[in-house]
């Protein structure tokens, strides 16, 4: 587990923490690592989970799959992200998506009993953890607002700009990568990948961006 403490330092989770903290840590909240292949399940939907988890390697969807097989994909994970918060309440119910590794990943595991509960070993950083916590689901919520506008945009052209737009400030940069195929951004948005392929071309020609593969350019009009 020691290997992780450069990542985990670099983590809205463990904002704020020493080597020496984060190790006390890991050893406190029980911390472990699981490694799944590209393609395989780390947890499926009717599944249940009782730990907080964070990213160490590789990349997750999680995503949702109706009974006639057409696929929504809800969010991306990537390395130092934190994911699970949303069931790790008691009486959660079980899980309604599931999470895919898109490449080979690395999982860590933390107790959540053991982080929500007084330390034993009266760690200096444990509650400094739990406001990080806190912190952090908030921003996540505010991930999830940012998704519902791309939602809510009534064309596939509008969530299509709504996406890229976003991903441009996010990057700080007109020319950016995006971490979907484009069957990948097309479940993203919820549109239909062949109309989606269309739209993109027509922004093309529109002179409005470029783009190669997962790589985009916006221009100014």
């Amino acid at each position: 587990m020691k290997k992780y403490v450069p990542l985990l330092k670099r983590t809205k989770l463990f904002s704020g923490a020493g080597d020496d903290d984060i190790l006390s840590m890991l050893n406190c909240l029980n911390a472990t690592a699981r490694a799944y292949n590209k393609g395989e399940y780390a947890f499926r939907q009717g599944g249940y989970i009782r730990d907080l988890m964070i990213l160490a390697e590789g990349r997750l969807h999680i995503q949702k799959e109706d009974y006639w097989g057409n696929l929504n994909i809800l969010n991306e994970i990537r390395p130092g992200e934190m994911f699970g918060e949303a069931y790790i309440v008691p009486n959660s119910g079980a899980l309604m998506n599931d999470v895919i590794a898109t490449e080979a990943s690395t999982v860590l595991f933390f107790d959540i009993d053991r982080i929500l509960t007084a330390c034993p070993s009266a760690c200096p950083f444990h509650t400094q953890l739990l406001k990080n916590m806190f912190y952090t689901i908030s921003e996540k919520n505010k991930s999830l607002v940012q998704k519902l506008s791309y939602m809510s945009a009534r064309s596939t052209r509008e969530k299509l700009l709504s996406y890229l737009s976003d991903e441009a400030k996010r990057q700080n940069s007109s020319s950016f990568s995006i971490p979907f195929n484009r069957q990948q951004l097309a479940d993203f948005l919820s549109v239909d990948r062949s109309a989606m392929s269309g739209e993109l071309c027509k922004l093309r020609d529109e002179g409005l961006l470029g783009f190669h593969k997962s790589e985009f350019t916006l221009y100014e009009v």
